[in-house]
């Protein structure tokens, strides 16, 4: 008997609820196998350059299927934030459980939350899927430095989140404000970045990738810690401007690998290359900061395309074996030592 005359054969006053739909779902033709779908946390930004919509770009142009949960709702524009108001803790649980009730994840990341409130719900229901990978992108400013973070955030954040982290995602500045507190600001300020990732480790982060955007070198340096240390750097060149959403598109990128199934390296060097791509192709929609295409490679443009050949043309081209300077490609890394 085909599906169709299945189908007609059902007479739905005939059947419970739970009966008809196993009836109907059992007699469906074959669908293709769904993409890995990430959940994340994080605030609307009516721009589109950070916040939920630059992780559901993301994450659909890395192959995912994007699933959001709303936990704020801001006032900004290109250049700023002016006001954020935080969605009911109880919002934010209720989003999030009717999805994860429906739909199997391959991966959380979380960004803006809003409120301490919502932190703890949210430290709740990830604790609840020990075995998803978690990314956190500790989000305690915009870009133009609007201040999303008071003490009692970071604490909350350091105690209920952390923990729970795969990889987290600072920036230096982020990773020294998530290190200090009141009685210890003497002896953090002069720490350097690998101790105070191993800090964040410490507290039980698993992995910590330290950004180098904001730090003054001709290059950018991205740095991966574990438990026993420094596992890789990756060196990108700096482009000129500054971007609206570049965390939140690198965060959701590694989360996007991570539920492709790659190891912790691979997707964490495949998220930056995504990345700086996305931040290469950037543009300006409005007065503010540039913010990155993460449909880059989508555009038939003619000077896209020759961008993407003398990228390829720098990948595969050598320095001659006398030549002191550094790599001609836009990205080099170093491997930490295994143990």
């Amino acid at each position: 008997m085909n599906d169709k005359r299945v189908a007609n054969c059902i007479n739905p006053g005939h059947f419970s609820r739970p009966l008809l739909l196993f009836l109907l779902i059992f007699n469906m033709p074959d669908f293709h196998k769904p993409p890995p779908a990430v959940l994340t946390f994080a605030a609307t930004d009516p721009s589109g350059g950070a916040g939920l919509t630059a992780d559901i770009l993301t994450l659909a142009s890395m192959g995912c299927h994007p699933l959001s949960v709303i936990t704020a709702i801001t006032v900004q524009d290109t250049s700023g934030v002016e006001g954020m108001t935080a969605i009911d803790a109880d919002w934010v649980s209720d989003q999030a459980r009717a999805i994860l009730e429906d739909i199997p994840i391959a991966a959380f990341k979380i960004g803006a939350m809003g409120s301490v409130e919502n932190i703890s719900a949210i430290a709740e229901i990830v604790s609840d899927y020990p075995e998803i990978p978690l990314v956190l992108d500790p989000i305690l400013t915009s870009g133009r430095g609007d201040e999303y973070a008071n003490e009692e955030v970071l604490e909350a954040i350091r105690e209920l989140l952390i923990p729970q982290c795969t990889v987290i995602t600072p920036n230096t500045p982020a990773l020294r404000r998530l290190m200090i507190s009141d009685e210890e600001d003497a002896e953090i300020v002069g720490q350097g970045i690998e101790k105070l990732a191993m800090r964040l480790i410490d507290i039980g982060a698993e992995y910590v990738l330290v950004t180098g955007r904001h730090e003054p070198t001709a290059d950018v340096i991205n740095t991966l810690f574990h438990e026993k240390g420094h596992l890789r750097s990756d060196t990108w060149r700096r482009l000129p401007g500054r971007f609206h959403g570049a965390g939140c598109t690198l965060a959701s990128a590694i989360a996007a690998t991570m539920a492709r199934g790659l190891d912790i390296e691979d997707a964490v060097r495949e998220a930056q290359d995504y990345t700086w791509q996305a931040l290469k192709f950037g543009f300006r929609p409005g007065m503010g900061q540039l913010v990155p295409d993460r449909l880059f490679w989508a555009r038939d443009d003619e000077d896209d395309k020759d961008d993407k050949d003398d990228k390829e043309h720098n990948e595969s081209e050598a320095n001659p074996a006398t030549d002191d300077a550094p790599p001609l490609s836009k990205h080099t890394s170093t491997d930490g030592a295994r143990h």
